[in-house]
């Protein structure tokens, strides 16, 4: 039997961590408002994927060198960079007009990807103030309370720069506002947080990391896994639901408000089941996935759209906690910013030009992705399935 793990029994530290998250998480939907202001400003979507994948190769050598640094720096003055860095590229988005606009783009979305490098430490402070034993019920409300804030943000600011704020002039007014609150948001950082420096990690835990069969396969999945969403990306689902079916952002935070609900459920569903079922959880959360991509290459319409998309988020989601923790137990906690790091670069290389591979398959045909997604999801699915077997037997 599976004993819930109450939020109150959640250690202080996570607990604000998580709150930081949920804080933040309605701030997210320029991923969504600036390939929509691109669309707006004439670009179509095979230039904003080939936009993407210059940026990613511009950005993709800074990857492993600063990773190297990141057990020398305490780690909440990474995130603190992060906020930083996201915070001025969402401003210079918002002062990206007249003819030096598209320099003040490229170098806001190079901000915005050098920000990204940082990411690993996000899972280097879970490691550290997440409970060892407990981490799939923990992961089960770091993906919960997020999520809720985002449903009721996205819908909150789709609505208004869907149907009230509509024009380009309104989206670059938006991203200044979205940078200073991201930017005010180091100040919960800094006080919320406790230290993360690389002593603390040190006298956390102590076990030899090898590079075994297990870890070459966690590779493997992980390279199957980000490859498969990298080629259905933001821009996509953007173009198929604003360009082809000729609604709005606030439809498409419609769907971004069925997959939180997805997320939600697969909450609830994914802190009643025991480590032990690892395996097999992941291949029918890949599934799911896999029926998410067979469903949105047959052009649904909007209400197939939304059921596709919380079935996708909620098989995403039930598998996300088994995934991470998996990945946790093969890494020492003394070394997991720079491991980490280093799994984020191999991430980073394997997808740096899908988004231009993304921009060109639905320029093609506007859910040729999904198919690509298709075939990824479901090797990955099989394999999990295998391996599954395999490890029974042993």
């Amino acid at each position: 039997m599976v004993i819930i793990l109450k939020w109150r029994e959640i250690p202080v530290g996570a607990r604000r961590y998580i709150l930081y998250h949920t804080i933040v998480s309605p701030l997210l939907i320029t991923w969504y408002m600036f390939p929509m202001y691109l669309y707006m400003t004439g670009y179509t979507v095979l230039d904003i994927g080939v936009l993407y994948t210059i940026v990613h190769i511009a950005s993709i050598i800074a990857t492993y060198l600063i990773g190297k640094l990141f057990d020398r720096i305490a780690i909440r003055h990474g995130l603190v960079l992060i906020d930083g860095l996201e915070g001025f590229s969402c401003i210079l988005m918002g002062l990206a007009y007249g003819p030096f606009a598209p320099i003040l783009l490229f170098i806001a979305l190079l901000l915005d990807d050098i920000a990204s490098i940082f990411y690993p430490l996000y899972q280097a402070t879970e490691k550290i103030l997440y409970p060892s034993d407990r981490l799939e019920e923990v992961f089960a409300w770091h993906m919960r309370l997020p999520e809720i804030s985002q449903l009721i943000g996205f819908l909150v600011l789709g609505f208004l720069f869907g149907y009230i704020y509509t024009t380009p002039y309104h989206y670059r007014l938006g991203f200044v506002l979205f940078g200073l609150v991201s930017i005010l948001l180091i100040v919960y950082l800094l006080k919320a947080l406790p230290r993360l420096d690389r002593v603390e990690r040190l006298e956390i835990e102590s076990f030899e990391f090898r590079v075994d069969r297990e870890f070459i396969f966690i590779l493997l999945i992980e390279a199957l896994v980000m490859f498969a969403w990298s080629l259905a990306p933001e821009i996509v689902l953007l173009n198929y639901i604003v360009n082809v079916l000729g609604y709005t952002l606030f439809e498409v935070m419609v769907v971004e408000a069925f997959i939180s609900l997805g997320a939600i459920t697969a909450t609830y569903v994914s802190e009643k089941i025991s480590s032990k079922h690892r395996f097999k959880v992941l291949s029918i959360g890949y599934f799911l996935v896999s029926l998410w991509a067979l469903i949105m290459y047959f052009k649904p319409p909007l209400t197939i759209v939304l059921l596709a998309y919380f079935i996708s988020r909620f098989g995403d989601t039930l598998a996300f906690p088994f995934h991470r923790s998996w990945i946790f137990s093969k890494i020492p906690a003394d070394r997991a910013s720079s491991l980490l790091a280093t799994i984020s670069s191999y991430r980073r290389i394997i997808t740096f030009i899908s988004p231009a591979i993304a921009g060109y398959l639905a320029y093609l045909y506007p859910t040729l992705p999904y198919l690509a997604s298709l075939i990824l999801f479901v090797l990955t699915s099989l394999l999990l399935l295998i391996y599954s077997k395999i490890s029974s037997r042993s």
